[in-house]
C-alpha cells in the first residue's frame, strides 16, 4: 500500500506539473478574450478607456468596468484611431530579457524531479547504501553489542564447538598468551552442521564474547547479475575489516559464493567464480589482511571449493552436530527460562523423547508448549503441554475432527495394539511411552517409543526387534481380521522395514549369506533438478541374492511377530479394547494393563470380571478370527 500510494502522489504530481508548465503565456493574460473586430467596434463606439499594447498582445479596459484581451495584427492606423476616441494608451516592447533564477527553476522544475524520482529507485533496487553510486560497496553490517546481545550463556548443546570458537575469542581479547609461543590466530572459522544446529547463534554469541566489532553478512549479499560487484564487495568489506582490525566477519550460508568453482552444465558462473577468487586473495593473498577473522557457515560443506578449506584459509572446521540427551537438556533449560513453568515439568524426560531434535526444533517445541498453555487459558505450562507439542512438531495436529467409522477405529485400534504387544515382549525394544489411535498427521494412529538414553549403533538383536514390531500392526490385522479385510494401514510401516533390512544386507554387513561386504549405497544425486539414485554396480546373481536376503530379514520379522500376537491374543484383545474406550495410553498404563492387570484410575470400568475376548468386536457384528 505504501508503495502504491507513493505511485499515485508521483503521478498526480507529474500531471498537475505538465499542465502548469505546458503553456505559461495562457495564464498571463487577464480578463476576458475577445476577437480583433469586436475590439474596433467598440473602439468606434467610445467603449474603451484604457489599453496595453505589449507586441501584438493588447490588453484593456472597457468603460463598463471590463476588463479584456485580445491579439492584433499589423494594423497601420491603429495608433492615430485609438488617439482620436480619446482611449488612454500604454505601450511596451516584448520582453527579452534573461529570466530569472526562479524562473529558471520553475521551468526546470519537472525535469529535477523526474531525475529525483529515478535516483530514488535506483537507491531501492540497490539496497538503499550509497546511493546511485554504490552499487559495489559491501553490505556487510556491523553488530549492536546493546540490542540482543548473546553470550555463550546462552548456547548449549554443542560444548565443543563452543571450546574451539572461544579460544578465538580468547586471542582477540589476550594475542600475547598465544604468540609468545609462536603460534598465529585462525584466518578462517568453519561452522558446519545440519540447520537448526545453532551455528548462527555460536557466530552472535561469539560478537558479544569478543569486545571487537563484528560484521555479519549472508553469502548472497555479494552476488549480483552483473559481473564484478560481488568481488567489489568482498574488497570493500575487508577494506571496512582492516579499518577495524582486529575484528571479525560472519558470513552465513557461504555455500551461496564458495561452491568448487566450473562445476554444472555449461561451465561455472562467471560473477559467483570472481567473487569467490576475490575472497581467496583478500584471506591469503600477497596482501594479507591481519587481524581480519573470518567465521563462515554452512550445512553443505561438500559443495564447497577445495581451495577454500586449505590451511590458510578456512584453518578450522568446528561441527556443530545434534545435541545428546544432556545437550538437549541444556537447550531445554535455556529456552525455558522465558516461560512460567509448572514444578511437574521434568526436562530430562522431554529430551530423552527427543532425539535427534536439534536446537531451534527444541526452541519449537517449548514455543508451543507455552502457545498451547495460553490457548487453554493456564497460568503455567505443564507437562502434558510439552508432550502435546511434541507430538505435534513430530507428527502434526491432532485430527480429532475427522470422521472414522466404528470398523475403521477398531482395526486401528488392533493395529495399534499389535505394535504395543510386540514392544512388550521384545526384550531388545525401546519402552513404549504412548499409544492412541486420535489421527495426527498422515497416521491414523502411533505407538511411541521413549530411548532411555542416545544411542550411536544398534546390534543385530535390536534391529531384528525392530522388524518384528514394525510387522504387528500387520499381523495384528491378519489374525483378527483375515488376510481379506487387511488394509493399506500397514504400508509406511513395511516400507520402513524393507529400507531396516536393505540397509542391515547392504551397509551393515549383517546377512549370513553376503558376509560383511558393502555392496551399494542408497545415496542420491539432484540431475537437472530431480534426484537420481546411484547404487554400485552388481551382477545379477548378486542382486538376487540381496533381494533374497532383505526377504530373508523381513519375513523373519513378520513371523515374529506373529508368534508374539498369537500367543498373547488376550492381551491384545484387552489393549484394542483400552484404546477404543479411551484413545490414549500412557506406557505405564499399558504395562499395569497387561503384566498386572492393573487398572489405571478413572479408568475402572475397563474391567469386567469373566468379560468375553471378542467383546470389543461382537457389538459391530466383526468376529475375531485366528489365522495359523
Amino acid at each position: 500500500m505504501k508503495n502504491l500510494a507513493m505511485w499515485a502522489v508521483i503521478v498526480f504530481l507529474t500531471i498537475g506539473l505538465y499542465n502548469m508548465f505546458k503553456n505559461p503565456q495562457a495564464n498571463v493574460g487577464k480578463g476576458n478574450s475577445i476577437i480583433f473586430s469586436e475590439f474596433l467596434s467598440e473602439v468606434d463606439n467610445g467603449g474603451v478607456i484604457k489599453v496595453d499594447i505589449q507586441g501584438n498582445n493588447i490588453r484593456g479596459v472597457l468603460a463598463n468596468g471590463n476588463t479584456f484581451s485580445t491579439y492584433s495584427p499589423n494594423y497601420p492606423n491603429l495608433i492615430e484611431k485609438l488617439s482620436e476616441k480619446g482611449v488612454s494608451i500604454s505601450a511596451a516592447p516584448l520582453e527579452d530579457k534573461m529570466p530569472s533564477l526562479f524562473g529558471v527553476l520553475l521551468s526546470w522544475f519537472p525535469m529535477l524531479l523526474l531525475i529525483a524520482v529515478w535516483i530514488f529507485f535506483m537507491r531501492q533496487m540497490q539496497g538503499g547504501k550509497g546511493g546511485a553510486m554504490g552499487f559495489g560497496k559491501s553490505k556487510a553490517k556491523m553488530m549492536n553489542e546493546l540490542k540482543g546481545k548473546v553470550t555463550f550463556d546462552d548456547v548449549a548443546g554443542v560444548e565443543e564447538a563452543k571450546e574451539e570458537v572461544e579460544e578465538v575469542v580468547q586471542f582477540l581479547k589476550d594475542p600475547k598468551k598465544f604468540s609468545r609461543l609462536g603460534g598465529k590466530i585462525p584466518r578462517g572459522c568453519l561452522l558446519v552442521g545440519q540447520p537448526g544446529t545453532g551455528k548462527t547463534l555460536l557466530a552472535r554469541a561469539i560478537a558479544g564474547e569478543a569486545g571487537v566489532p563484528f560484521f555479519t553478512i549472508s553469502g548472497s549479499d555479494f552476488v549480483e547479475m552483473f559481473v564484478g560487484v560481488g568481488a567489489s564487495r568482498v574488497r570493500d568489506m575487508f577494506e571496512q575489516g582492516k579499518k577495524n582490525s582486529p575484528c571479525i566477519i560472519f558470513i552465513d550460508e557461504i555455500d551461496a559464493v564458495g561452491r568448487s568453482r566450473g562445476a554444472g552444465l555449461g561451465g561455472g558462473n562467471d560473477e559467483r567464480e570472481q567473487t569467490l577468487n576475490q575472497l581467496l586473495v583478500e584471506m591469503d593473498g600477497f596482501d594479507t589482511n591481519e587481524g581480519v577473522i573470518i567465521i563462515a557457515a554452512t550445512n553443505r560443506p561438500d559443495v564447497l571449493d577445495p581451495a577454500l578449506l586449505r590451511p590458510g584459509r578456512f584453518d578450522r572446521q568446528v561441527v556443530v552436530g545434534l545435541p545428546d540427551i544432556i545437550g538437549r537438556e541444556k537447550v531445554l533449560k535455556v529456552h525455558v527460562k522465558k516461560i512460567k513453568m509448572a514444578p511437574d515439568v521434568n526436562l530430562r524426560t522431554v529430551a530423552r523423547g527427543t532425539p535427534g531434535f536439534s536446537g531451534a526444533d527444541l526452541a519449537n517445541i517449548v514455543n508451543e508448549a507455552a502457545l498451547l498453555a495460553a490457548r487453554k487459558n493456564k497460568r503455567l505450562v505443564t507437562l502434558t503441554e510439552f508432550e502435546e507439542a511434541r507430538d505435534k512438531v513430530m507428527m502434526g495436529s491432532e485430527r480429532r475432527s475427522m470422521v472414522m467409522t466404528e470398523e475403521e477405529k477398531t482395526l486401528t485400534a488392533y493395529h495399534e495394539a499389535g505394535h504395543a504387544i510386540v514392544t512388550i515382549n521384545e526384550d531388545a525394544a525401546h519402552p513404549i511411552h504412548k499409544a492412541t489411535i486420535i489421527p495426527r498427521g498422515r497416521a491414523l494412529g502411533m505407538v511411541m517409543q521413549l530411548p532411555e538414553r542416545d544411542q550411536l549403533s544398534q546390534t543385530r538383536e535390536q534391529l531384528h526387534a525392530q522388524l518384528a514390531i514394525a510387522m504387528g500392526g500387520r499381523v495384528a490385522e491378519e489374525i483378527i481380521f483375515g488376510e481379506d479385510k487387511v488394509t493399506t494401514g500397514a504400508s509406511s510401516d513395511i516400507e520402513q522395514a524393507t529400507q531396516r533390512a536393505r540397509a542391515m544386507v547392504m551397509q551393515a554387513g549383517l546377512s549370513k549369506e553376503l558376509g560383511p561386504v558393502a555392496y551399494g549405497s542408497n545415496e542420491e544425486e539432484v540431475f537437472l533438478g530431480r534426484s537420481v539414485a546411484r547404487t554400485q554396480n552388481m551382477s545379477e546373481e548378486t542382486s538376487r541374492k540381496v533381494d533374497s536376503e532383505i526377504r530373508k530379514i523381513v519375513d523373519k520379522g513378520y513371523e515374529r511377530a506373529r508368534t508374539v500376537l498369537t500367543e498373547k491374543i488376550d492381551d491384545l484383545h484387552k489393549l484394542a479394547k483400552a484404546l477404543l474406550t479411551y484413545e490414549t495410553l500412557t506406557g505405564e498404563e499399558i504395562e499395569n494393563l497387561i503384566n498386572k492387570n492393573i487398572y489405571p484410575s478413572n479408568k475402572e470400568d475397563l474391567k469386567v470380571e469373566d468379560e468375553d475376548k471378542g467383546s470389543a468386536l461382537s457389538s459391530m457384528g466383526l468376529k475375531p478370527k485366528i489365522v495359523h
